[in-house]
């Protein structure tokens, strides 16, 4: 009876030692998943087009700014070449973003690789990066908001392809438009954090009736905090931004912006162009 008792202390030792270290292996991506499904209190930072201010927008600088100052989420932008090449590009145009001119839909990867990425108009040594290639850079450090704009089936198929070649199918919010493609999407990869936009308060309750959402695009526009609490207490966030307007009023005036903006109620997954500003307004004002 003795050598059972300390057979199974002894297991249990081992059992504890290794569920230590399988929590001392989790990545910083783990921890922003536990607090975005288990700790709705807790505000997640999301850097529009990555952390731009001081690097070209959608650049692997930006991306790589993001993680170093801890940001939660980076939204880039999904675009895709002539040549079938996913690409991290907001316009349909190259014009405002690089030294170049034309549609990215015309040229092939080639073409767009040789430019030059702009920051503050100036250009840059940044080039036009691939999701192939930003994937393994956030892999197990941040999420990343795919704001989808190639538009194709195609398109759409290499992208959950690519993102399950890295393994990183629970690492992204896919961004939709059209709430009504959220079950297609579902069905391809049911895997993925799926965020689909609102426009209306119906758009909210039809989009509830999926137990796979867990985060919704709602607009200012019609921001009622009965609705939003709804949102809260059925388990999802909601993600709402602060570009332009607050991210503006917060430039001109230190804590006006963000501070206006937290008036709102349930509010948890911010987007912002000045991710920096944001992180330390939480840090002071509400930890």
């Amino acid at each position: 009876m003795m050598g059972y008792k300390l057979k199974t202390t002894a297991l249990a030792f081992v059992a504890f030692f290794c569920a230590t270290i399988a929590i001392g292996q989790s990545t910083r991506a783990d921890r922003i998943l536990e607090d975005f499904y288990h700790q709705p209190d807790k505000i997640l930072v999301a850097a529009h087009r990555a952390a731009h201010q001081n690097f070209a927008e959608n650049s692997i600088a930006a991306l790589e700014e993001s993680i170093r100052l801890e940001v939660d989420i980076v939204e880039l932008d999904v675009r895709m070449t002539n040549d079938s090449v996913l690409v991290i590009l907001h316009d349909r145009t190259v014009d405002r973003t690089t030294n170049g001119e034309g549609k990215l839909s015309e040229m092939t990867f080639g073409e767009a690789r040789s430019l030059r990425l702009l920051h503050q108009d100036q250009p840059t040594e940044q080039v036009i990066p691939t999701l192939d290639e930003v994937l393994p850079i956030a892999k197990d450090k941040i999420l990343i908001d795919i704001d989808f704009k190639a538009n194709s089936k195609e398109a759409l198929v290499k992208t959950v392809e690519l993102i399950k070649k890295y393994g990183m199918e629970h690492q992204i919010i896919f961004f939709l438009y059209d709430y009504k493609l959220a079950p297609v999407l579902h069905s391809i990869c049911p895997e993925l954090i799926i965020m689909p936009r609102a426009y209306k308060k119906k758009d909210v309750n039809n989009i509830l009736d999926w137990d796979y959402i867990k985060i919704i695009h709602v607009d200012e526009s019609f921001y009622k905090e009965r609705l939003m609490k709804k949102i809260v207490d059925s388990n999802v966030r909601v993600w709402i931004n602060a570009l332009g307007k607050y991210d503006n009023m917060e430039k001109e005036e230190q804590n006006s912006g963000y501070s206006k903006l937290f008036s709102k109620k349930y509010i948890n997954v911010i987007q912002t162009d000045r991710p920096q500003e944001l992180i330390d307004y939480l840090n002071v004002t509400l930890n």
